[in-house]
């Protein structure tokens, strides 16, 4: 019965693509979200022995000639690799003059316990220092000349009296009408290169992946919402569920032939 990792193996890989879109519908409403996605990979016996060698016997079958599986039990398939989707997300106003929606490629640059991090979830507000802080409490940077620059010298402190903050389409930040900093918007030469962390923070390991210049809009009073499309995530998600009960038939099939087969053989 080494046939039945075949199916096993396709009922693994559907799993994951099961688990993959149910994460991608429980998170439609958060801000900032990129929707995942996974591609299989899948061997095939033939595409190494070639089609020549699967030799049909042209006369009357032999009991034995039903045995001949060439390989077939040795084929299977598997999750290959999984990917982020960044896809540009709707801007929806807030009326928060502190929330900010990028429209382009371009990623806040937060610092985080872990280190640098960068996202789109642009939900800010102010800490009672007058720090400006995602909604995970995570110091937004300002822009430096220098991309080795410390962190902890680029967090943007506004002033705790300022009655009026405005932020224009480059970034930069005015408090009552007076400069404060500019915000540093991160475009990337490879955006695939990032790594997820979390459900909004993305991790780049390579400073030379970094653009020097950027062309991402900052639009305020506007986050951008996840990218994900509820209807077309819910009827992949029907779709991998009816391929796994399939799968599981198929499995249920080979247990109940092999049972028969013990049973048979008791029998003599």
């Amino acid at each position: 019965m080494k046939e039945l990792w075949v199916p096993l193996s396709g009922a693994i890989a559907q799993q994951r693509k099961v688990e993959t879109i149910a994460n991608n519908v429980a998170n439609v409403n958060t801000p900032g979200f990129k929707k995942d996605d996974i591609t299989f990979k899948e061997y095939l016996t033939t595409l190494d022995k070639g089609y020549q060698d699967i030799d049909l016997p042209r006369q009357e079958w032999a009991p034995e000639d039903f045995y001949r599986s060439y390989g077939a039990e040795h084929a299977k398939v598997k999750v290959d690799a999984s990917f982020v989707d960044f896809t540009q997300g709707q801007l929806s106003p807030t009326g928060n003059n502190l929330d900010i929606g990028l429209r382009g490629k371009g990623f806040l640059e937060v610092q985080t316990p872990n280190g640098i991090r960068y996202t789109r979830r642009g939900i800010l507000s102010i800490r009672n220092d007058g720090t400006l802080i995602t909604d995970q409490g995570f110091p937004v940077l300002a822009r430096s000349n220098d991309p080795k620059a410390p962190a902890e010298g680029r967090q943007i402190v506004l002033p705790t009296a300022a009655r009026n903050v405005a932020i224009t389409l480059q970034g930069d930040i005015f408090a009552d009408n007076q400069p404060v900093a500019k915000i540093n918007i991160s475009e990337f030469n490879d955006i695939h290169a990032l790594r997820k962390e979390g459900g909004s923070l993305f991790i780049n390991k390579d400073l030379n992946n970094l653009k020097a210049e950027t062309k991402t809009s900052v639009h305020q009073g506007f986050v951008e919402q996840s990218n994900v499309n509820a209807v077309s995530e819910m009827s992949e998600l029907i779709k991998a569920h009816r391929h796994f009960e399939a799968i599981q038939n198929v499995i249920k099939t080979y247990d109940q032939v092999s049972q028969k087969g013990v049973n048979e053989i008791g029998k003599f």
